[in-house]
């Protein structure tokens, strides 16, 4: 197997599957989007099919998770259905010291944000590049917008001192739309030294929908890393 020989596929694995271990029988999961979260979606599976998870039912965060829990038989549900989630599993784009982060690369983050900080447990899962001491390091702010206020936004944002630019489609002609139908916006900011801050301004730009900045909302994030050659999960906690 292909897996078996690259050691970054096997670590997102090893860190998908760490997280399924921690779901019981009978809890309510939000399903995150993206590629480690594939895994622990998978896993779900086959520990249902095994009978070692009884009752559980998943909460999806986007078209793609909601594909895969079907392909692999985790039972879904809706927040119209339910009134808890027990545990949320989701990747992430960037990690800092405080367990904020900056989500969205897939363009899921209002979804996953409605369900992740519903949970009563929050799990990131994320390799060790997505580490950083300074949230915007390496990755834009996600901002997704309603069509018709693009204009608006990107000027509010120019003036807070951010560098906004409309997500364009990849193999496809025009932006990307999200699975509710609206626009995203990247934006780097220089200096993003209060992302709790930046979160609320940017939510309170008319227009804006919800931005990639998740902060204090994260319980535990399992990291994978490679060490000797194999691949190893890390666990960091929020500091009480």
């Amino acid at each position: 197997m292909t897996t078996e020989q690259d050691p970054v596929k096997l670590m997102k694995q090893q860190v998908g599957f760490a997280a399924a271990d921690r779901v019981k029988s009978g809890m309510i999961v939000g399903l995150g989007t993206g590629s480690t979260t594939a895994y622990t979606i998978q896993a779900l599976g086959d520990r249902i099919k095994s009978g070692q998870l009884k009752d559980i039912k998943g909460v999806p965060t986007s078209f793609q998770s909601e594909v895969l829990a079907k392909q692999y038989g985790v039972p879904l549900t809706t927040l119209d259905e339910i009134d808890r989630i027990d545990i949320a599993i989701d990747g992430a784009d960037e990690v800092d010291t405080h367990l904020n982060l900056i989500k969205g690369g897939g363009a899921a983050h209002t979804r996953e944000k409605v369900v992740d900080c519903l949970a009563a447990q929050f799990i990131v899962v994320v390799d060790s590049s997505k580490m950083v001491d300074k949230l915007g390091s390496t990755f834009r702010v996600p901002i997704e917008v309603i069509p018709m206020a693009i204009a608006p936004v990107t000027r509010a944002i120019e003036k807070l001192g951010g560098k906004p630019e409309l997500r364009m489609g990849i193999r496809k002609a025009g932006p990307v739309i999200t699975d509710q139908g609206n626009m995203v916006i990247d934006v780097q900011f220089d200096n993003l030294d209060n992302p709790v801050e930046l979160e609320k301004t940017l939510n309170n730009i008319p227009g804006v929908l919800e931005n990639g900045l998740f902060v204090n909302c994260t319980d535990l994030v399992l990291v994978g890393e490679i060490k000797d050659g194999k691949p190893v999960v890390r666990e960091i906690f929020k500091q009480s």
